[in-house]
């Protein structure tokens, strides 16, 4: 059995006034390089306010055992006095904490690290179904527009993809059970598992990637396909792999079958991974990373509306629309997304074009008017 690790907790996050669901550990090593780790509150007792404003006087810094941050993890999602920003940014570091399990580049993939990520990734969606709960797209929008992003791409857009399934679905089924919420959320998050397998210095490449490259990045739906299926299990700790290894195989899919890597099309099209498509779509075009461009949600809508029939499914658009508010008033430049165009690549400029006009400015004439202040004809376009 390997040594038992922790992770530091905010006081302000820590909840009092009830029985502690978890343990509250100190660093009791005066050394910077050694951890000593001991425990200051037992599970099961009842933390007043008093103890814990003690805790501050006397410590710096109080820590949680890695084997219970799902038990901290439930205890914000439950707690009143915890703003949902501070909830989701936990349950996001901890969903980052658990793919960087498999991503480790310094880390031999195995079947316990797979199934060790699954595990703790199912846990993450669990909390996100508990505090999103209330949330339509619009407001998930915001949030996630509020929360810090990372260094590595793929970490920060397959939360916010997993958060967008759950939410879709959400207006897709009202009624949808728990574990449809489940197998949405887990798969949206789970999307791009077979990058696991692809160089980071190609997944990490803003600056455009060469035929071969992206050929390469081309390959992860299969990737991950064959991670979730290569055990041979299709049931893991109540869920159904098939369908998580379906939503991660077929989001690159396109209803009109020019997709990849089946060209499958239409219905053809597990409905779970069409949400995905448009979550992903979405926001690979909406949220700002730290070297990318974004475009307005209102130019996004427009854009995707382009890929309906297309890429992405009319249905599952159309009520994704009418859970969005954006402008639809007339831009500026009508944009659409070039053909190339995949949310796997994180583009330093997004490959838009500008739509040509049905009409000229000649096409309209000259329009002509009376100067009042010269009383003379004026041509005006």
């Amino acid at each position: 059995m390997g040594e038992r690790s922790f992770f530091s907790v905010n006081y302000d996050l820590i909840i009092h006034g009830e029985h502690m669901p978890y343990d509250l550990y100190v660093n009791a090593s005066s050394l910077e390089s050694k951890q000593k780790y001991v425990r200051v509150f037992p599970q099961g007792e009842e933390l007043s306010l008093i103890d814990l404003e003690n805790f501050k006087k006397k410590y710096r810094q109080l820590y949680v055992a890695e084997d219970q941050r799902n038990l901290y993890m439930k205890s914000l999602v439950k707690s009143e006095a915890i703003e949902d920003d501070d909830a989701v940014t936990f349950i996001k570091d901890s969903a980052i904490n658990h793919l960087h399990k498999v991503f480790d580049p310094q880390k031999e993939f195995s079947t316990e690290i797979l199934y060790e990520t699954i595990r703790g990734c199912k846990d993450a969606v669990e909390s996100m179904i508990d505090v999103l709960d209330d949330y339509n797209i619009d407001g998930l929008r915001m949030l996630i527009g509020n929360l810090a992003t990372h260094d590595f791409y793929t970490y920060d857009h397959s939360i916010n993809v997993s958060m967008y399934c759950l939410t879709i679905m959400r207006v897709l089924k009202p009624n949808a059970t728990r574990a449809e919420l489940l197998h949405a959320g887990l798969g949206g998050l789970l999307h791009d598992l077979g990058k696991v397998k692809i160089p980071t210095h190609i997944l990490n490449k803003p600056e455009g990637l060469s035929e071969d490259e992206y050929q390469v990045i081309k390959t992860h739906p299969d990737l991950g396909l064959n991670l979730i299926l290569g055990t041979g299990e299709e049931e893991f700790e109540g869920l159904d792999l098939k369908t998580i290894a379906r939503i991660i195989h077929e989001h690159h899919e396109n209803v009109d079958g020019t997709g990849y890597p089946k060209k499958l099309a239409g219905n053809e099209i597990h409905l779970l991974a069409r949400v995905c498509a448009i979550a992903d779509f979405f926001d690979a075009i909406t949220t700002k990373r730290s070297y990318s461009e974004v475009v307005t949600v209102s130019h996004a809508i427009s854009i995707m509306e382009k890929t309906v029939g297309k890429k992405i499914d009319e249905k599952i658009f159309k009520v994704f629309c009418n859970h969005i508010e954006y402008s639809n008033i007339a831009q500026a430049k009508d944009l659409r997304m070039s053909d190339e165009f995949d949310p796997s690549i994180p583009y330093a400029v997004l490959p838009l074009e500008e739509v040509e006009a049905m009409f000229s400015d000649e096409d309209f004439g000259k329009i002509r008017v009376i100067d009042e202040k010269t009383n003379k004809k004026i041509d005006k376009k």
